[in-house]
């Protein structure tokens, strides 16, 4: 066990202190003014810097924010490519996981290459699936809500990804700790109580019915009120009547529906939470954990108005709450997470008591020195991952009208309670008959 903890405290000394990616102003600046083009452009030539926005080990990163700045400004192929190139990472980096050793599975995540969060991989395909929509590609867009919805996709893994088998010996994680470092009792972890999003099985329904396939439309139709019923921490609102409307529509109208993005979801920041250890030195026996957690970025929209033709008016629905989705997809991460730090933190606090105690015999000031050296070493070593994407929304509403098929004039208000803040006008959408016309929109407020 000494020689272990020798290791790998000298392992967290050289690696953990390596810092996580820069934030860089200028895109969140452009973002905020819903420049998208702009945001695509500084990334671009921040990544032909001599050292760029987001080095090799954070792919995953620059291809996220890329494809869903892409997404926002119009770019859907170039969108496509670059979160179909991100998914491809997070399961390259996925399959890696699983077959490295424990050493290697309880360093601090931010020595290594961010793997991507459940919650990015989940919106990877929502957003793709509207980039092969926007496409006129509907095929393409049903394989990126089916890699979510069937029997072991994505959604149906979520519960089950983080329990840790050592790949070479078939033992536990508690078996492991136990043996090596002779903590007998690790955290308690939280499970994910999300297994079926809303916004995929709406999208999926009209895809299905866009592609003639009325069966499987229905059964996607249902999953959308499914996901209400057995998600209630998440979709704790009204269900929208606009999927009941999508479902009906009258014989010889057109529907147009909408779908908008508003507000950015919850980003990461460091959290140091204080711990009572049971060791013998005073200094070494209160441990300070430092936790990557979720901040929510509140938004100002709370009321979406749609105006047809200056007449017609309706109200936007809200159908999924994408930042409750993200903090609890993020629940058996944490988790994972909080119990590597809790064991790093045993181990390297152990090691330091050790030596405390072993100089506290030959003289009290210099066990004090000691104690104190190594606390500072360990809580410097120690630095939660903050990495995460910063530009998924915060919210997804629904909507939509049965009218004459013809070409419209669209106007989209955003408010916040009665204060107009925001507009999205298209003055020509055209209205097909036995089509889908999804008009998508986003205010990142």
């Amino acid at each position: 066990m000494i020689k272990f903890s020798v290791i790998l405290i000298i392992s967290f000394i050289t690696l953990s202190c390596a810092s996580g990616p820069r934030e860089y102003r200028e895109i969140d600046i452009a973002v905020e003014r819903h420049d998208f083009t702009e945001a695509i452009g500084v990334l671009e030539r921040g990544q032909r810097r001599s050292r760029p926005v987001y080095s090799e080990r954070n792919s995953i990163l620059l291809h996220l924010n890329r494809g869903f700045l892409e997404y926002y400004a119009g770019n859907y192929e170039a969108s496509s490519n670059a979160l179909q190139t991100a998914e491809k990472l997070i399961e390259e980096a996925y399959t890696k996981s699983i077959t490295q050793g424990f050493l290697s599975y309880i360093l601090n995540d931010n020595t290594k290459e961010y793997p991507g969060e459940d919650f990015e991989d989940i919106y990877i395909n929502v957003f793709n699936a509207l980039n092969y929509y926007n496409r006129g590609n509907i095929e393409g867009a049903l394989v990126e809500i089916r890699k979510l919805t069937l029997p072991n996709g994505k959604l149906d893994m979520l519960a089950r990804k983080y329990e840790y088998i050592d790949p070479n010996t078939g033992a536990s994680l508690e078996d492991i700790v136990a043996r090596e470092t002779g903590v007998s009792q690790l955290p308690q972890t939280k499970s994910v109580d999300f297994s079926n999003s809303a916004l995929a099985r709406y999208l999926g329904a009209l895809f299905y019915q866009a592609d003639g396939n009325f069966d499987s439309a229905r059964i996607e139709f249902d999953q959308v009120r499914r996901a209400f019923t057995t998600n209630k921490a998440i979709y704790n609102f009204d269900f929208p009547s606009a999927v009941e409307e999508a479902y009906n529509v009258p014989a010889g109208k057109a529907r147009l529906n909408i779908i908008s993005f508003v507000g950015l979801s919850p980003i990461k920041e460091e959290q140091v939470i204080l711990q009572q250890l049971p060791f013998q030195h005073p200094i070494i026996s209160i441990a300070a954990f430092k936790l990557p957690v979720l901040v929510k970025r509140p938004g100002v929209i709370n009321r979406i108005e749609v105006i047809i033709d200056g007449t017609q008016g309706f109200e936007l629905e809200l159908l999924e709450d994408i930042g409750s989705v993200i903090e609890e997809t993020y629940n058996a991460r944490f988790s994972n997470i909080f119990t590597k730090t809790y064991i790093r933190t045993i181990i390297k606090y152990a090691v330091a008591d050790v030596a405390a105690m072993a100089a506290s015999d030959e003289d009290i000031l210099a066990g004090l020195l000691v104690a104190i050296g190594a606390r500072v070493a360990a809580d410097l070593s120690e630095n939660a991952d903050t990495r995460m994407s910063r530009f998924l929304p915060d919210k997804a509403y629904i909507g939509g009208i049965d009218i004459d098929p013809g070409t419209y004039s669209v106007i989209i208000n955003y408010y916040d309670g009665n204060r107009l803040i925001a507009t999205d006008e298209r003055s020509e959408f055209t209205v097909n008959l036995n089509r889908l016309n999804l008009l998508q929109s986003v205010k990142l407020r």
